[in-house]
């Protein structure tokens, strides 16, 4: 269906928690988009979509929001565990899908979500925002004219030291399996009783979230394949361990990654390096990425850029110390002549320089619009399943190192793990 500029596109909610009720009100900064529908397995949370939005139609059973003829388009921010599964079953029923990255728990469910995809042909967008923040399509840009020369390593971390940043939310103090339909919130993951913390803290256990990599390590690997065109990785370790949130977790609040790229058509190999800590020194979350080439670095914060030009010397200097006097002269001899001594001027008198480019655009906001206009003009956003897929399953894959506590393989063109 293709939408008018003044034709309304009605959209609906599956999983009503923060992240979830955050791309609504996204979305609705966009016009002619409303909320008709949400679903959610707590009816807390069904209450508050309907005090928000009233009139809205809320269910415990995502199926009945996708059997509504009223819905264009669905927003999927369940636990992990379930994004797969109800984005399939979306694309099916007919509707367009924003799915919260990443799309997938388990390796194995992309090529699914892919295949539904391209068998149905809905528009499916990834909600990792920084496909879509400035900085990163200027850092792309920077790149591609070599403005750093070659690319050899690229720097990701993010630090945080905060309980709600280690994923300690609050637990609804009515929660009880008279409000709460446990069945359903456990879906495939393995059956127990009914256990609260479960529900409202659920990345920090394996049968539900995807951990740190999936939940942080998934925007990073975003960034970068937004930044260098690359398709992803070849070889992945990671490691880390539970450093200070001793709470019955299962995931660990440090993880650190090593991941190597290959050569590629728009990049030459390199290796990234990835750190999150939610037990820092610093008082405010604290994230960075950095470039690192043969002729410079480049900086983000997401909101800033900044170009930091090191022109590599020509000459590679020399130790001729330690040579007796006639090897030492005639060595300097044959450099000099080679790497003669340029003269001073005022063009290379500051050879280093920086420049910083700034945005003021939300990363966030901007994702959502662009998933909004896709639904307009039937052109998917770049970040589809393929995309997704392409940063979640090595993402991924450093859970598998973790818990394994081996070197992990990924084959960046059949998109498949070794």
């Amino acid at each position: 269906m293709n939408y008018a500029a003044n034709d309304n596109i009605q959209i609906a909610l599956i999983g009503s928690g923060g992240m979830g009720q955050g791309d609504v009100r996204d979305a609705l900064l966009n016009p002619g988009v409303k909320i008709v529908a949400a679903a959610d397995i707590y009816d807390g949370r069904r209450k508050k979509m309907e005090e928000s939005y009233p009139g809205i139609f809320t269910t415990r059973d995502y199926r009945e929001v996708l059997a509504r003829k009223d819905v264009d388009a669905v927003i999927i921010a369940t636990p992990d565990h379930w994004h797969a599964r109800i984005s399939i079953d979306a694309m099916r029923a007919g509707k367009d899908v924003y799915c919260e990255k990443p799309m997938i728990q388990k390796v194995e469910e992309g090529k699914q979500v892919i295949a539904a995809q391209k068998e149905t042909g809905r528009i499916f967008q990834v909600g990792s925002q920084y496909a879509s923040a400035l900085s990163f399509h200027k850092i792309r840009e920077l790149i591609s004219e070599g403005a750093i020369g070659e690319l050899n390593m690229a720097e990701a971390w993010l630090d945080r030291n905060t309980a709600l940043g280690a994923w300690q939310y609050s637990i609804a103090p009515n929660a009880s399996p008279d409000n709460i339909d446990w069945d359903r919130f456990l879906g495939n993951a393995p059956k127990r009783p009914f256990e609260p913390i479960r529900l409202f803290r659920w990345r920090n256990y394996v049968d539900y979230g995807t951990a740190i990599a999936g939940d942080l390590y998934v925007h990073l690997l975003t960034g970068l394949h937004t930044a260098t065109r690359s398709l992803g990785p070849k070889r992945i370790y990671s490691t880390g361990g539970i450093r200070y949130w001793q709470d019955g977790r299962e995931t660990p609040d440090a993880q650190y990654g090593i991941i190597e790229y290959p050569k590629s058509d728009t990049h030459p190999e390199f290796t990234f390096l990835l750190r999150v800590n939610f037990k820092s020194s610093k008082p405010q979350e604290d994230f960075g990425f950095k470039f690192i080439g043969s002729e410079g670095t480049i900086t983000t914060d997401v909101r800033t850029v900044t170009l930091k030009r090191q022109p590599r010397e020509k000459a590679p200097g020399y130790t001729v110390d330690t040579f007796p006097r006639q090897a030492r002269e005639q060595y300097l001899k044959e450099y000099l002549k080679k790497y003669p001594r340029e003269k001073v001027t005022a063009a290379n008198l500051n050879t280093n320089s920086e420049k910083k480019f700034v945005s003021e655009v939300d990363a966030h906001r901007l994702h959502m619009s662009n998933f909004i206009e896709a639904l307009r003009t039937r052109k998917p956003h770049f970040e589809d399943s393929t995309f997704g897929f392409r940063a979640a399953g090595p993402a991924l894959l450093c859970n598998t190192s973790y818990y394994e506590n081996r070197i992990c393989t990924w084959d960046a063109q059949t998109m498949t793990a070794g």
